[in-house]
């Protein structure tokens, strides 16, 4: 595991939450801290009989930390997409990216466990697997403090669960849910691209940035995405093998987004 941000336990405030996340989307403004959103929410009753408590806690644990970040870029550029001929599929892969950015226990299990038994042929991955994954961070510090045993079981049901909404796994089953089949669509390609590009990443940097193992693909399957998307104009690819050059063809994250949609 070569990222060492720290795991915490903020997955149990809602775990993929796609529903909630749409309608965040829509009611977020420019400019706006979790406290104003919560705030918001709270007096629009958003979420109907949710308390005030629980609102608060939603905004800040679980959508602040995806979408409220980069001077909030992720809510306004997604905002966008609501209602636009996006498929909900596609947004529910950038959801699952955002989260696994945000939430590195979540992020490094799909690099680290998912896929490589998605690879293997496995039928199924069981919660016993998770709390391993779990107790060997434990013993590499990757938590501020050392998590209890029940700790260790919740936060393992809450990647399962993740990994149910996003469509890694099956919804059924508690303990064990079945491996589904699951491959990067071409407009969260085109997306992860263009937004690793505007953050500043070299066009080689991008073809290897880790972001890609979350969707299971090594640098010859990214490569391969890129000229896809070149094919279809997106931009201009030329590369070798030691170089690649990417001409970019939308000057925004903005003008990106209105491709996708």
């Amino acid at each position: 595991m070569t990222e060492e941000r720290a795991y915490t336990t903020q997955l149990q405030a809602g775990l993929g939450m796609m529903n909630e996340t749409l309608d965040l989307l829509r009611l977020v403004q420019r400019d706006d801290t979790p406290s104003k959103l919560a705030d918001r929410i709270v007096s629009s009753g958003l979420f109907g009989r949710t308390t005030a408590r629980r609102a608060r806690n939603i905004v800040a644990e679980m959508f602040a930390p995806r979408f409220l970040i980069q001077g909030d870029q992720p809510a306004r550029i997604l905002s966008s997409l609501i209602g636009s001929a996006s498929s909900s599929d596609d947004l529910r892969q950038i959801f699952f990216l955002q989260t696994a950015r945000a939430q590195a226990v979540f992020g490094d299990f799909v690099k680290y466990v998912y896929w490589p038994r998605y690879s293997a042929g496995a039928l199924a991955i069981n919660r016993a697997e998770a709390e391993t994954f779990i107790r060997r961070a434990l013993d590499t510090g990757r938590m501020q403090k050392r998590w209890s045993e029940t700790t260790i079981s919740r936060v393992s049901g809450y990647i399962l669960g993740c990994c149910s909404d996003y469509g890694l796994l099956d919804k059924a089953g508690r303990d064990s849910k079945k491996i589904l089949r699951f491959s990067i669509r071409p407009k969260v390609a085109l997306y992860l691209a263009y937004d690793l590009h505007f953050l500043g990443i070299t066009d080689k940097n991008i073809i290897h940035h880790t972001d890609w193992k979350l969707f299971g693909l090594e640098t010859d399957e990214v490569l391969l995405q890129i000229k896809r998307l070149s094919n279809d104009g997106h931009f201009l690819v030329q590369s070798s093998a030691d170089l690649i050059q990417i001409s970019w063809k939308y000057k925004s994250m903005e003008e990106a987004v209105r491709a996708i949609s």
